[in-house]
């Protein structure tokens, strides 16, 4: 039995020392928004209906408003086997403004790079915002590049939906 317990302990170490954890929700939000800016957590229960056309699996939806204007969302979703979180920021206007991973845990060759991600800022909800059009894709990593434009995709119907 205490073979076993060693076993899973040295399997949970690998498995927490394997999670990257880049930012945190509060660092992201202190980026994202400059410090003369009031931030608001908000809460909102979408309906059926708006989750379904949303592409999202649960009804509930926070996000965090700032007095700017500007809505920052978060979303974590899997890449290939593993999870990723980002933060996507909302213009007034419904435009992209920023795009933040927060943690990445796949191989860090499927990592995007900022200018990768810099191709969403100013991309509203349309169908120029998907991969081989507006969008480049990555090479070596199209599964991470599908997942952060499908993320981009639900945050942007999501804020249409509630704004």
């Amino acid at each position: 039995m205490k073979k076993i317990s060693v076993i899973a302990v040295s399997l949970w170490c690998t498995v927490a020392l394997h999670a990257r954890v880049l930012m945190t929700q509060q660092q992201a939000l202190a980026a994202a928004f400059p410090p003369n800016v009031k931030v608001t957590r908000q809460t909102f229960f979408l309906t059926p209906e708006q989750a379904k056309a949303a592409g999202s699996e649960t009804q509930l939806v926070i996000r965090y408003a700032g007095s700017n204007g500007s809505y920052a969302y978060f979303d974590t979703h899997r890449v290939r086997t593993e999870p990723e979180t980002v933060m996507v920021v909302v213009n007034a206007e419904g435009k992209i403004e920023r795009v933040d991973i927060l943690s990445f845990d796949e191989p860090t060759d499927y990592f995007p790079k900022r200018r990768w991600l810099d191709q969403l800022l100013g991309r509203k909800l349309d169908d120029d915002l998907s991969l081989n059009r507006a969008i480049r894709p990555i090479s070596g990593a199209s599964l991470t590049g599908r997942a952060i434009v499908n993320a981009s995709r639900k945050i942007l119907a999501i804020h249409n939906a509630i704004k």
